[in-house]
């Protein structure tokens, strides 16, 4: 069962909407990596993407790649751990190139086994997990027109990007309220771009469209203001981009900052870390879903046997944004 072969070969995906954007940027075309290993004798292999995202490069990741890749050749397929600590002691951070050789690891392990992804975290706690889908930032009209569709497509939770303008924002949450009816789940991503007060202002300002729940709405590294907006309102708070490494989520959990954490994998370094991760919060109380990565459907069907792994599922979870590619 050792690994005999590794590739990596690039990958390049066109949004349906070439204007799908968020307060941070805007993604006409996702790029990135796919990672194949294959054990001796073709007895099994692994796939796995690694997408460049958030400080993190299509040319960087393929030189992480590119340093793991003896790291990987010869080892035998089971040992998972040891090859991620060996991984991390060629190169720091790098969380997506090694994001992607975790979950080629585990695809592998599982495909030798003969078992599903979930089985080599201890078993599936569910058959289904709710989705919540993504509105981009467009005019309120335009976002609101998004939300019909998708409403009508059986989605009943959804995230609304913003921009991080009061005003602008108040409107777009109101015209979406206003079109789907009381009875969707209707989340917030600013994406960092409001600072506290404001992000304290909007909210209240927001609260007769009845907002479940804010993602990150200040800077990352503001966590005293994050701290305050959670004390400061009503919709419950999640950290994103704050909630990078583990001892992020240590930290946030510890401390009571948000109310929940958006897990994501590629962010964590893996489904090794993004399981720790879950751990920290479910110890700690406090809510996790698995959040959004833009990429392929094997990235999501990765996500997909992670969720179904978690002990505790307490939002929907953003699984399904393969759809607009």
């Amino acid at each position: 069962m050792r690994i005999e072969d590794v590739e990596f070969f690039p990958l390049s995906q066109r949004q349906e909407d070439p204007t799908w954007s968020f307060a941070l940027a805007n993604y006409p075309v996702i790029e990135g990596w796919i990672i194949v290993l294959r054990a001796e004798d073709a007895s099994g292999h692994g796939y796995a993407q690694a997408i460049p995202h958030m400080g993190s490069n299509f040319e960087g990741i393929r030189a992480a790649l590119g340093l793991f890749k003896p790291k990987l050749l010869g080892r035998s397929a089971l040992d998972i751990d040891p090859i991620l600590a060996d991984l991390d002691a060629v190169i720091a951070g790098n969380a997506q190139a090694k994001a992607g050789i975790d979950c080629a690891l585990h695809d592998l392990a599982a495909n030798l086994l003969g078992v599903p992804l979930h089985a080599l975290f201890g078993g599936a706690f569910r058959k289904s997990i709710p989705q919540i889908r993504i509105i981009p930032i467009k005019t309120p009209a335009e976002m609101a027109a998004q939300a019909r569709r998708l409403v009508g497509q059986g989605y009943r939770s959804l995230k609304i990007k913003l921009k991080g303008r009061v005003a602008d924002d108040v409107e777009r949450v109101h015209a979406i309220r206003a079109e789907v009816g009381k009875d969707v789940l209707l989340t917030l991503d600013p994406n960092q771009s409001y600072l506290a007060k404001d992000a304290i202002s909007a909210l209240r300002r927001m609260e007769p469209d009845d907002v479940y729940l804010v993602e990150q709405p200040v800077p990352a590294s503001d966590l005293r203001g994050l701290e305050l907006v959670t004390r400061s309102v009503t919709q419950l708070v999640e950290a994103d981009e704050a909630a990078v490494t583990l001892n992020d989520v240590l930290q946030l959990a510890n401390h009571r900052i948000v109310d929940a954490i958006s897990l994501k994998i590629p962010k964590l370094g893996g489904l090794r870390n993004a399981m720790l991760a879950a751990k920290i919060c479910h110890s700690a109380g406090i809510a996790y879903r698995v959040g959004a990565t833009f990429g392929p459907r094997l990235m999501a069907a990765h996500g997909v046997h992670f969720a179904a792994a978690l002990p505790r599922l307490d939002l929907p979870c953003e699984l399904a944004e393969f759809d607009h590619l």
